[in-house]
């Protein structure tokens, strides 16, 4: 499935390192995501809430079906959340612009979750739709 499909298809998010400073690339992307009818949860194990957003410690908290786990982690770090992706089983794992760890996610590509790395979620709906 190529990106613009994605994106029309798949409506159910979570955002993985969303950060409480409003501020912060997670934020400006979550508000988008929301603006365009997303269904958006945050996973930050730090905090409860990001402004209108449900924030929850981790992948198999988030109450309803994942389909995309979008991340905001530095790529070295990427191999900490594999498990829970494995878990969970979206359907795509997209690693934020500037994020990419090939042998991290090669788990999550041998289980036929589809992989995006070093692509903006934001930039990528724009050029689609």
């Amino acid at each position: 499935m190529n990106i613009c499909e994605i994106l029309e298809t798949y409506k159910n998010i979570a955002v993985v390192g969303i950060s409480h400073k409003e501020y912060r690339p997670s934020r400006d992307i979550v508000n988008f995501l929301v603006a365009n009818d997303f269904n958006v949860a945050g996973i930050n194990p730090a905090i409860k809430t990001a402004g209108d957003i449900p924030v929850y410690k981790s992948l198999k908290d988030v109450p309803f079906e994942i389909d995309i786990v979008n991340v905001f982690r530095r790529s070295e770090k990427i191999g900490e959340i594999v498990p829970d992706v494995l878990e969970v089983k979206p359907k795509v794992l997209w690693l934020q612009l500037g994020i990419r760890n090939d042998d991290a996610v090669q788990p999550v590509i041998d289980a036929g979750i589809q992989t995006i790395q070093d692509r903006c979620i934001k930039i990528e709906h724009k050029k689609c739709f």
